[in-house]
């Protein structure tokens, strides 16, 4: 495998000699830093420099400062990779991998964890919908809106939930101004096409500046159809989805306050089903920040977010089988303070979220209606010790209420109170090197699904049960990191295990169900049988990405790049954590200039035998990436044309952690055409 990767990177540096002749100037030294990434390349990471990342601390630290390794995908990078998710704009991301149910329903998986375990966050809110529900929904937050993704692990994820021990991903999308833009008016305008699917996508955003007012309004639009793989059309794949935002901000001195309305409607089929899905959410977000100076009391900033969700699980002759519904508020209170002491940064606050579910129709008895409310208080704080080496540190404690009716017909209300705390310590052992140590111990309360789900859902074929009498899950977690930046080499790692306590999983029985709960093995249903259940588990696991400029002058820069990813999951009682992803591993070239971009990335994905139990392997396969970008027009750089390859090895690709990997394989070859205008 490794022989391909050296083989097809002479190839494509061959390839890439005439452009070194023609290119006039380069604009990026690095992969990460460049005008318009390349398909396949990996985030920004050490080799970028004055890199903020405004998840991972409440003091917008620099990318290289934190004690585990945080993440940022830029729009470029998320524009290049194209997809209707954002999974789909991570997936070369170290770490990361997608649930992979349908073409509008992948969620992020962060080192083998999923749904309750990894918070999904729009401008640091919640996402208020119901892919925590269920595999076959989606999440409204498309990314064509994102201006960035972050994905923040170790200390800061405390600020955002118990529901984050995996990490949590944060778009960004200015849709609520942050600051007064440079420009009285700037602007952006994407198109694109994909020859597999037919997929037509475009997208448009606007930012203005009139007096103290900063404005932003964005749309976006796609359309695709069944998606074809090596073995054929794969049958009700297709995905259809348009929305938009109007947001604005009012700035008076080092203060805001600022509001938008944000519009997500999709319209998406399930392949290993034949219904599909009809998806509309409305949210209204207000972001406003107070400075109170510069002694104790410095920034009081207030996050909020009402959403209301909702979704009709559709048969093909227009039949609506069940309409699930989602209303939420996430409330988040912050005050960061001066220096205390020895503790050069501290910030204290509050969070407030209220979730009201319920659906109705044929799926309805799978989850009756429940009501989650948490109140959380946090703190988060840094101290350096040394020049060399500082300390970072959190805590949080959750109080959280679930009332709902279990299979057992008799309303129950459930209550919980996990603590967690995390402390990191990062050490500049060198210009070029920085090593990291994380321990943390999360305490995460049951979900409503994990306690009160108590019927079959048509969408995952399952039947499933849940426990009312399930405990608080407690990750207990080590996580070393290393960081070399050094001339032309850069690379990023981490190592980490992590130890549960009272670990949450749905375990499959091998009997199979049909709608009213009659379950055998070798039964007539079509569910599968399903329980939440708790045991102790462990998860290991090693990540890292490197890049290495063969040749950078004044003509480009060429770049060799590797990343691989591997997980390991076990039960207490020795067997298999269900539906991991297997391990990882690639490599490729990027040659970079101010007229034209090449790239090219081969992955290796392994074959995942470690399955649970009834469950099934999944087969190895190859995944090449390819692009060329140009921008023609030297009056104006930002006028960009490019074509992309997904899948050209048209390897037979199935998702190890989805439910219905049996019956939906992924994409096979597309070629994307991706046109970009952007203003001034």
């Amino acid at each position: 495998m490794m022989r391909t990767v050296l083989l097809s990177g002479v190839a494509l540096a061959a390839a890439l000699t005439p452009a070194l002749a023609l290119a006039q100037q380069t604009t990026a030294t690095t992969a990460a830093g460049s005008t318009a990434p390349t398909a396949g390349s990996t985030a920004k990471s050490a080799a970028t420099t004055n890199t903020i990342v405004v998840t991972a601390s409440p003091f917008n630290a620099d990318i290289n400062d934190t004690p585990a390794i945080a993440t940022k995908i830029d729009r470029d990078t998320v524009l290049m990779a194209g997809g209707a998710s954002i999974a789909d704009s991570l997936a070369n991301v170290p770490g990361i991998s997608a649930t992979g149910f349908a073409t509008g329903a992948s969620r992020p998986i962060i080192r083998g964890m999923d749904s309750t375990r990894v918070r999904i966050l729009e401008d640091g809110s919640s996402s208020s919908d119901v892919s925590d529900i269920g595999p076959d929904h989606g999440v409204p937050i498309d990314p064509l809106a994102a201006q960035d993704i972050e994905v923040v692990r170790g200390a800061g994820t405390l600020r955002y939930g118990s529901q984050a021990i995996g990490g949590v991903v944060n778009v960004l999308n200015n849709r609520v101004p942050m600051k007064l833009p440079a420009e009285t008016i700037s602007g952006e305008l994407n198109g694109s096409y994909g020859t597999n699917a037919d997929t037509a996508e475009t997208s448009g955003l606007v930012d203005a500046k009139v007096g103290d007012f900063a404005l932003h309004a964005d749309a976006f639009y796609r359309h695709a159809g069944d998606y074809d793989t090596p073995d054929g059309t794969q049958d009700n794949s297709w995905d259809h989805a348009h929305g938009g935002s109007l947001g604005g901000s009012y700035f008076f001195g080092d203060s805001h306050i600022g509001a938008a309305v944000v519009q997500y409607n999709a319209d998406y089929g399930i392949p290993s089903d034949t219904t599909h899905i009809v998806m509309k959410q409305t949210k209204y977000i207000s972001r406003d920040s107070i400075d109170l100076g510069s002694g104790l009391l410095q920034t009081l900033t207030f996050d909020g977010s009402y959403a209301n969700y909702q979704h009709k699980e559709v048969e093909p002759d227009g039949t609506v089988d069940t309409t699930f519904h989602n209303k939420e508020f996430d409330g988040h209170a912050e005050l960061k303070l001066g220096a205390i002491g020895p503790l050069s940064n501290t910030a204290i606050g509050g969070e407030y979220t209220h979730r009201d579910f319920s659906a109705v129709g044929d799926d309805a008895s799978y989850l009756y209606p429940t009501t989650t409310e948490s109140e959380a208080g946090y703190i988060f704080t840094e101290m350096p010790l040394t020049d060399s080496l500082k300390l970072q540190g959190s805590g949080r404690i959750e109080h959280v209420t679930v009332d709902g009716t279990p299979a057992s017909n008799v309303p129950t209300n459930t209550s919980f109170t996990p603590v967690s705390g995390a402390i990191g310590a990062l050490w500049t052992a060198s210009n070029a090197v920085k090593l990291g140590l994380t321990f943390s111990s999360t305490g995460r309360a049951p979900a409503q699904t994990e306690l009160f789900a108590r019927g079959g859902h048509d969408g995952p074929n399952t039947y499933e049960t849940g426990d009312p009498t399930l405990k608080i899950e407690r990750a207990n977690s080590l996580e070393a990191s290393l960081r070399i930046n050094s001339g032309a080499f850069h690379f990023e790692g981490s190592v980490y295990s992590t130890w549960f306590h009272n670990f949450i999983y749905g375990d499959l029985t091998g009997r199979m169900c049909d709608d009213d709960g009659v379950c055998s093995v070798g039964g007539d249903g079509d569910l599968k049988e399903l329980f939440y259940r708790q045991q102790d588990a462990h998860f290991r696991g090693v990540e890292g990405q490197a890049s290495y400029d063969l040749v950078s002058t004044d003509q480009g820069t060429f770049t060799l790049k590797a990343m691989g990813d591997y997980v390991r999951a076990t039960l207490d009682d020795g067997s298999n954590v269900p539906r991991i992803p297997p391990f990882r591993v690639g490599g490729g070239v990027d040659f970079k200039s101010k007229k034209f971009d090449m790239g090219m990335m081969l992955k290796y994905v392994g074959r995942q035998d470690d399955f649970g139990d009834y469950d099934t392997a999944t087969g190895s396969y190859y995944d090449l990436g390819m692009q060329v970008a140009w921008r023609p027009f030297t009056q104006h750089p930002n006028v960009e044309f490019a074509i992309v390859g997904q899948n050209l090895t048209d390897d037979v690709q199935r998702d190890a952690a989805a439910l219905n990997k049996d019956e939906v394989e992924a994409p096979g070859r597309n070629v994307r055409f991706v046109t970009r205008i952007a203003l001034p």
